[in-house]
């Protein structure tokens, strides 16, 4: 059995490292949409601490990716320097501050915000904490798109472009590279970075999940009076759950600001919040590997149908608008699995187990 695992293993590993160079063949397209996956699986390991674990919904997730992408934009790019005269002075060219201090910045913002946002919300239950959590998400959108003035701080709706790739130790993963003759690109580059996270990041999770922390947050999840009663600080467990679940998103928004090398206000619609949330409860809610497939399922569906609302845009010649058309597909794809899988794709199992089995009669 020891043997058969071993063998598995080593085949998956195998193939998630043999994906992005076979993928490049057909072009960088293929890559960049499985990277864009990533980026997503990221954000709903996240999420899922905040809604699987804590049971608190949050529909304004993507805020936190928003926070992360800009700050890291404004360090990594010379928007700062042409935007402040006095930052110009000392450093003509922008900050251009390292990954080692750029990323835990932006994860850092987005947790801080995380615990502002926990705070004021910490009675609220059900829709009511929707709503906050909806409100609170755009609320951040709006301030991107209009703090170009009077000071250009995100340069509003233009959005702010020229950001740094990411770089180790003077490794620039935004070039191509070449290693025994073969070229990887920059996007299957990108992709190892995102793998590697993505391991971490569940790792992580999974060690929160079988710690006194996860059992606290299941406990809330499933009764919070109950929870309280039995001496769990629900205050400070809701306050953690939305901090580290924000730092997700600050991670994840950092790496998509030096992947594009653009952000703007358009990239942290609602729409991305209702789909972070989809991937969750799609996948199965607190149960990682449910998770991890609800994202890459939802990702990835968006593209795949390009090519099949297409031909069904040229059999209408031209009448149904593919776009919305695209949409439609992805709305009936949901609408049938929640109604097949009501759980999700790959549910968790329950979390309250008894202690001693029952004695039969």
């Amino acid at each position: 059995m020891k043997s058969n695992k071993l063998v598995t293993f080593l085949i998956v590993v195998v193939a998630l490292l043999v994906l992005p160079l076979l993928l490049q063949q057909g072009g960088n397209a293929w890559v960049r949409i499985v990277d864009t996956a990533l980026l997503y699986v990221l954000l709903a390991l996240g999420l899922n601490i905040v809604v699987g674990y804590a049971g608190l919904l949050d529909l304004g997730y993507v805020a936190f990716f928003a926070l992360g992408a800009y700050l890291f934009a404004l360090l990594g790019s010379p928007h700062l320097a042409e935007a402040f005269p006095a930052i110009a002075a000392a450093f003509p060219e922008g900050l251009h501050l390292p990954i080692w201090a750029a990323i835990p910045a932006a994860a850092a913002l987005a947790g801080f915000f995380g615990v502002v946002l926990g705070a004021p919300t910490l009675k609220l239950r059900g829709d009511y904490l929707a709503i906050v959590t909806l409100g609170f998400g755009e609320i951040i959108r709006v301030f991107l798109n209009n703090l170009d003035r009077p000071i250009n701080l995100t340069n509003g709706p233009k959005g702010i472009n020229q950001i740094d790739s990411m770089k180790f130790f003077g490794f620039d993963l935004g070039k191509t590279h070449s290693f025994l003759g073969l070229e990887v690109n920059s996007v299957s580059m990108y992709y190892y970075l995102f793998l590697a996270l993505v391991i971490f990041s569940v790792v992580v999770c999974h060690r929160l999940e079988n710690s006194r922390i996860g059992r606290a947050w299941m406990a809330i999840h499933e009764d919070e009076i109950a929870a309280k009663a039995m001496g769990i600080n629900t205050r400070n467990m809701k306050l953690l759950a939305f901090g580290m679940g924000a730092t997700f998103g600050g991670v994840s928004g950092s790496m998509f600001a030096a992947f594009q090398g653009f952000v703007s206000p358009e990239s942290f619609s609602l729409m991305e919040s209702i789909m972070i949330v989809a991937m969750v409860v799609l996948g199965g809610i607190g149960h990682l590997p449910g998770v991890i497939l609800g994202a890459l399922l939802l990702a990835s569906l968006p593209e795949v149908l390009r090519h099949v609302a297409g031909p069904l845009q040229a059999m209408t010649d031209g009448r149904l608008d593919s776009a919305i058309l695209r949409q439609l597909l992805i709305a009936l794809a949901m609408i049938v699995i929640m109604l097949m899988r009501p759980r999700g794709l790959w549910p968790s199992l329950e979390h309250a187990k008894p202690l001693v089995k029952p004695v039969k009669n």
